[in-house]
């Protein structure tokens, strides 16, 4: 919610210009639907209050409560029920129905009290269906508003402007008995205060010099003075002490204040010290002298003056049970304890209201009460104030007034005394600290647009109320604090888990963006930096509207990119929101120079800019993301046209900068790593399977563990010579990375031994004595290896040498299956090893199937594949084409069980055509 104040003091006239025509206003109004007061307003009005609500459904709440508060506060509890009845409805229309912020506006004058209900949505009329009789039930939705205006209000209307449609009622004042302003509900017995004796009620009166001129009965009982032995001293000789505890007002000050109530003490004729709580009230005699009656019961009796619509706690040390009192409680409306927002606008209201100001304002001192943090204001444009923060300390274009109290009679005189105001037309200005034991807690400031308005009495007053709520507001804050504490401790932990699910880098970013927007900003830019000696890149952009997320990239792209200064903490960053402006400058000078057209053409060349200016044109910081003593880059955070970031998101985006930093260089060590490992993984595959005249050769090859392209398991298929073929497939103990390596020692041997002319058992001696060269590295390893010789006839021979490997299975044409050669001693055991080859024909149409234990070994439970197994699998695959077998055999080893492959597998069939 934000609140503005009218300036002029003058009540808007239902003939402004862009108002509909007189002609219709009064159609309208000869229908019976709505009635337009046209008389002339004469009435004075004498207070006003403003509001304005955001388009969401609990707006609705929140106005019921404003009109409430400001009501109560101007002492019309008669008519507050129906004033918030009204306001509900139309509130109601304008946030839920119309879908516009609603503007709520309260004015009292001698004749009662006018509400006026505005959104922004004039081209939504109100429903007009003949006369309010005719409107529906009264369960229709539609113009239901209007028909409790009619039944309740005493006059209500609708005026339309071209931006805002506003719906307006007034409420009469009942009669009442002259002097009478509100009085408390009836109570029952049990509910009163108590007093443990007769209440004494001391009238004491004080001239204008302080003198005491009038003293009665019950201020002798109460005091051991007589009448006649205290008239014409001053009061501040039986005070017991100069201030009212809690409070740098004293009692001189107090007494020339129009109202006041608090606590001090009267030292009585016998020297002791009685607590009294007392009301002052300064009047003025016929002859036209001021003088202050002041009554004072005992302290623990304060229930008698006190107003019935206070009820705090009571005071620590205090006698009795009875409430305590805070005169500035029901000045700023009783707001919710918890309700920090709603605290700090009702207090800005009624300050205004009390001084008769133009504007407010309240800022709140950060811990180290070396900044202030603008949190409400009135009359002043609040999206530009709102968390801007300016220092504590005197100086030029400072905020110097925030430890004092301070009058400023022409701003014109001071330029930059109080940077809030400038540019807003206001010249006088009253301000005064919010102090708490003696800690600056905040300031509270009223400004008025005519100078020489405020002067040391206006201070004081001020300075009092500000005095009194300083607690409450301190304790809200506190509390609102804690709050986001734990809520900034949710999000981080949240935001943890999320970037500890990954490490990819381009969803790490991703992340990083969703996590800021909307939740600590409006829009958010990630620049990465590669190296040392590169510069930043802007590698993503999120706005919170999507369709900004193109425009916001390219003004990105146009402007130098932060400089990555590792210094911790955010950093104001003006170059988006200087190219924003410059570049719409340049939109609208370009569009002005345009003649013809239609108008739509125009405003869409201008309007994405227009956009991007408003979206990028408030405050943007800039947070190092800074992981093992080195930037890697910057997560820049903005927001909106003159809006600004508050402390606490600050401390809570630079919490969530570290853990995005480290998750962003882990991502990027993950990513070289992976590159560098697929690299050398891709190095030990061989190349493409060659082409072999009237032989099919299908290979399916599965690593096992994540991220592996080669285990344990290996295959190749090439050419030694004309004519001639090798082909081997093998099992390395083990898998990963260890096993790889003997993977590649194994396939590359083959290939320079083989090209050698050597026979298949004289190379996998070889292989073998280079496998126990490895000393500790070594592993063993099973080997199917074979060299095949195509003939003239279609047939193909192969010599085949099977070191401990699964046997090589054979299919026939006609269905038959079994195996093509004889187990053997494996490799990289023993020395010498006796090996030999054996010969085996395929004839057209055959199938030599290939595969390490991965495939055989495929178990579920107790259950296992087995040579059996794959040899069934085998039978059903007649007739089928070498890749058509691999398929089969692999999708029958996936199904056999439903648990991820733990072993690599190697498949090789080759068939003869």
């Amino acid at each position: 919610m934000t609140t503005g104040l009218i300036p002029g003091g003058q009540t808007p006239d239902p003939r402004t210009p862009g108002t509909r025509p007189p002609h219709q206003r009064g159609d309208l109004a000869g229908r019976g639907a709505l009635h337009v007061d046209d008389r002339p307003r004469s009435s004075v009005i004498t207070a006003r209050a403003g509001a304005s609500f955001e388009p969401v459904g609990r707006s609705v709440a929140t106005a019921r409560s404003f009109v409430r508060d400001t009501l109560q506060g101007w002492g019309f509890a008669d008519i507050i029920d129906d004033a918030v009845v009204l306001t509900s409805e139309l509130v109601t229309n304008a946030v839920v129905h119309a879908g516009t912020h609603a503007d709520v506006l309260c004015l009292r004058s001698a004749d009662g009290v006018r509400i006026e209900v505005s959104d922004r949505y004039p081209e939504r009329e109100i429903p007009l269906q003949g006369s309010l009789a005719t409107m529906g039930s009264p369960d229709r939705e539609g113009g239901r508003g209007l028909q409790l205006c009619a039944a309740i209000a005493g006059r209500w209307g609708v005026e339309y402007t071209p931006t805002h449609k506003q719906v307006w009622f007034q409420l009469d004042l009942p009669d009442r008995p002259v002097g009478t302003r509100t009085a408390g509900p009836s109570l029952p017995a049990d509910l009163l205060p108590l007093a443990d004796s007769r209440v004494r009620v001391a009238v004491v009166q004080i001239d204008r010099t302080g003198a005491i001129s009038a003293w009665n009965e019950d201020a002798e009982e109460l005091f051991g003075y007589a009448a006649d032995q205290v008239t014409g001293k001053p009061l501040t000789d039986l005070a017991a002490w100069p201030h009212t505890p809690g409070t740098s007002t004293g009692i001189v000050e107090a007494l020339q204040l129009s109202r006041w109530e608090g606590s001090y003490g009267i030292r009585g004729a016998n020297g002791r010290v009685t607590p009294v709580y007392a009301s002052h009230l300064r009047v003025r005699d016929t002859d036209g002298e001021p003088s202050t009656v002041c009554l004072l019961v005992r302290d623990h009796e304060r229930a008698v003056l006190q107003t019935p619509a206070r009820v705090p706690a009571a005071e620590p040390g205090s006698p009795s049970d009875g409430p305590n009192t805070d005169p500035f409680e029901v000045f700023i409306g009783s707001p919710a304890p918890d309700d920090l927002d709603g605290l700090l606008q009702r207090t800005v209201e009624r300050a205004r209201d009390m001084l008769d100001g133009d504007s407010a304002f309240l800022l709140l001192a950060t811990d180290d009460e070396t900044e202030l943090e603008v949190r409400a204001s009135t009359g002043l444009p609040s999206a530009r104030q709102r968390f801007a923060r300016v220092p504590v300390e005197a100086g030029p274009g400072r905020y110097g007034s925030a430890r004092m109290p301070a009058v400023h009679e022409d701003l014109l005189a001071v330029p930059g005394a109080v940077p809030l105001l400038n540019g807003t037309g206001m010249r006088s200005v009253v301000t005064v600290p919010l102090k708490v034991e003696g800690r600056l807690t905040g300031s509270l400031g009223v400004a008025a647009e005519a100078s020489g308005r405020y002067s040391n009495e206006e201070a004081l007053r001020l300075q009092f109320a500000a005095d009194r709520i300083a607690l409450a507001v301190e304790s809200a804050r506190l509390g609102e604090l804690e709050r986001l504490r734990r809520g900034s401790l949710s999000f981080l932990v949240e935001a943890s888990d999320l970037l500890a699910g990954t490490l990819d880098r381009d969803q790490t970013l991703a992340l990083m963006a969703q996590m800021t927007v909307p939740t600590l900003a409006t829009w958010c830019a990630v620049y990465t930096i590669a190296d040392q000696a590169s510069d930043p890149y802007l590698s993503y952009v999120l706005h919170e509207d999507e369709e900004l997320i193109d425009g916001i990239k390219s003004l990105l792209s146009k402007i130098s990119p932060p400089d990555p200064v590792p210094t911790p903490g955010a950093r104001v960053w003006t170059a988006p929101a200087a190219a924003a402006h410059d570049a719409a400058l340049r939109s609208s000078m370009r569009s002005l120079g345009l003649t013809g057209g239609p108008t739509h053409q125009v405003s869409s060349g201008i309007g994405p800019t227009l956009a991007t200016a408003s979206a990028v044109g408030g405050e943007t910081v800039v947070l190092p993301l800074v992981a093992r003593n080195r930037v890697i880059g910057m997560l820049t955070l903005g927001k909106p046209t003159d809006e600004h970031f508050r402390q606490e998101i600050l401390e809570l985006a630079e919490d969530l900068s570290r853990r995005a930093a480290l998750a962003l260089d882990n991502a990027r060590l993950y990513s070289e790593r992976t590159a560098i490992s697929q690299a050398l993984q891709r190095s030990l595959l061989p190349p493409e399977t060659p082409d072999i005249d009237g032989v099919e050769v299908e290979v399916i090859y599965r690593a096992a563990g994540e991220g592996n392209e080669v285990g344990g398991d290996f295959y190749d298929v090439f050419p030694i010579s004309e004519g001639v073929y090798g082909f081997a497939i093998g099992d390395v103990c083990g898998t990963g990375p260890n096993a790889a390596a003997v993977t590649g020692l194994a396939r590359h041997a083959l290939r320079l031994l083989a090209r050698e002319g050597l026979s298949g058992p004289a190379v996998l001696e070889r292989l073998n004595s280079a496998i126990l060269d490895e000393g500790a590295r070594s592993r063993f390893l099973t080997l199917l290896y074979g060299e095949m010789r195509p003939r003239e006839d279609g047939s193909a021979e192969l010599k085949v040498v099977c070191a401990g490997h699964p046997l090589p299975l054979r299919l026939r044409q006609d269905g038959t299956v079994e195996a093509a050669a004889e187990p053997q001693p494996l490799l990289g055991v023993m020395e010498d090893l006796e090996l030999y080859e054996e010969t085996v024909t395929l004839d057209p149409g055959d199938v030599l199937l290939c595969v390490t234990d991965g495939v055989t070994e495929r178990r579920e439970g107790t259950r296992m594949l087995g040579d059996d197994g794959l040899a069934d699998v085998l039978t059903t695959c007649t007739g089928l084409t070498a890749g058509a077998v691999a398929a089969r055999i692999m999708r029958a080893v996936e199904r056999f069980a439903s648990d991820a492959p733990s072993d690599d597998m190697a498949i090789l069939a080759m068939r003869v055509a």
